[in-house]
């Protein structure tokens, strides 16, 4: 079962990777087409407003019994994405490339819920948090190959060379997640015959928890990824600085997302995921002390390795004791308040910067990583609390 399950975290790593390529052109091609930076903090919302909204549909959708179904569409509506964000930069049209980032939510939309729940269904006994690093450690290993390589060829060959690139990848995705289910996916129980799902069932401390985290820690990240890159524009520095900056964060949580996962079998999620967050608060720090390369590639490391400890941590604290049969509408709902911080990141740090410029964004950061730490901790309060009533 490991061999066919490497398939499917295969197919996540081509998915991811065509997203993270890319992520770092986003706000440099919005600005080069005469976006204001309130109107680059909107586009780059678009997907995850998309996102945030049809979560749920591909969460129920998957636990009817097609995970598989909505992966393989899933990565080929970011195929689609692909092919108008080329369309986009050769007529030079803001609403074509919105388009496309409202297409690419969609995909997400779909690939992403079934993707963590069948993750955590195939899991071996004991080893969920391990299953979710090696997955997670997909995500990071996309994040630190794509944004490089999308600067990279996007400073030296264009836009359009890269957004083909991202074309090719999201049907490689695809590929592998018909080819997973060629396997196994006949044989994968469907979750739709144990009964209905519930959001009542979602009504628990930790999944609320973790999901709140979720939310604070990705408005912080949103930020920093719409922002980072334009400031780095702004300077002069090109597509590549920032592209250099999101591939040391992801080589740095590369390395920690496994070790995150089994020490979250061994100890519990929320001890690992306190840990990671509380490095993503100094992270922060030093990204607003030493914001310009090189010195600034010392905070992606931090941000990076924290990241890889709470990312996995945060989804077996909200999704591993789901039951199996809406597990994957879980996964959809606990992934919405990562669209909902990454969605008001963008727009409410717009604000900011629009008023006071692109450096006056990062500053409130570790505050917003402070409230991520702080809702962590629910699930420890409330039980002291009972114990003390008790």
């Amino acid at each position: 079962m490991e061999g066919k399950i490497w398939l499917l975290h295969t197919s996540t790593f081509f998915f991811f990777l065509g997203i993270s390529i890319v992520n770092p052109l986003i706000s440099p091609l919005a600005i080069s087409l005469g976006a204001s930076p309130l109107i680059v903090g909107s586009i780059a919302a678009v997907a995850s407003i998309v996102a945030l909204l049809f979560k749920p549909l591909g969460g129920m959708l998957g636990d009817r019994g097609l995970q598989f179904h909505m992966m393989a569409l899933g990565a080929i509506l970011g195929a689609l994405a692909g092919g108008l964000y080329i369309g986009a930069t050769l007529l030079g049209s803001l609403l074509l490339f919105a388009i496309g980032r409202a297409i690419h939510g969609f995909g997400m939309a779909l690939f992403f819920p079934s993707s963590l729940s069948t993750a955590i269904d195939l899991a071996p006994e004991g080893r969920v948090g391990e299953t979710l690093g090696w997955r997670g450690m997909m995500f990071s290993l996309g994040n630190l190959i794509g944004p490089a390589l999308g600067g990279f060829i996007a400073d030296a060959r264009g836009f359009i060379a890269a957004f083909v690139l991202t074309v090719g990848l999201s049907l490689l995705a695809a590929l592998f997640v018909l080819a997973t289910y060629s396997k196994i996916g006949k044989r994968l129980k469907k979750h739709g015959d144990k009964g209905g799902a519930s959001y009542r069932e979602l009504l628990r401390v930790s999944f609320i928890a973790a999901s709140t985290s979720l939310f604070f820690m990705s408005l912080a990240y949103g930020g920093l990824m719409t922002f980072l890159p334009a400031l780095y524009k702004s300077l002069g520095l090109g597509t590549s600085a920032f592209g250099l900056y999101a591939s040391v964060m992801g080589g740095a949580s590369l390395l920690t997302r496994v070790f995150g996962g089994r020490e979250a079998d061994r100890r519990g999620p929320l001890p690992v995921a306190t840990v990671g967050l509380i490095g993503l608060i100094f992270a922060y720090i030093f990204l607003v002390l030493y914001i310009e390369p090189p010195l600034s590639y010392v905070s992606a490391a931090l941000l990076g390795a924290s990241f890889g400890l709470a990312v996995p941590s945060l989804q077996m604290m909200a999704l591993a004791r789901l039951p199996q049969r809406i597990r994957s509408l879980g996964s959809g709902v606990y992934t919405m308040f990562f669209d909902l911080g990454y969605l008001t990141g963008p727009v409410l740090l717009g604000y900011v910067a629009q008023l006071w410029g692109y450096r006056a964004v990062f500053p409130p950061l570790p505050a917003i990583v402070l409230l991520s730490l702080l809702a962590a901790q629910l699930p420890r309060l409330l039980k002291k609390k009972v114990e003390a009533e008790g």
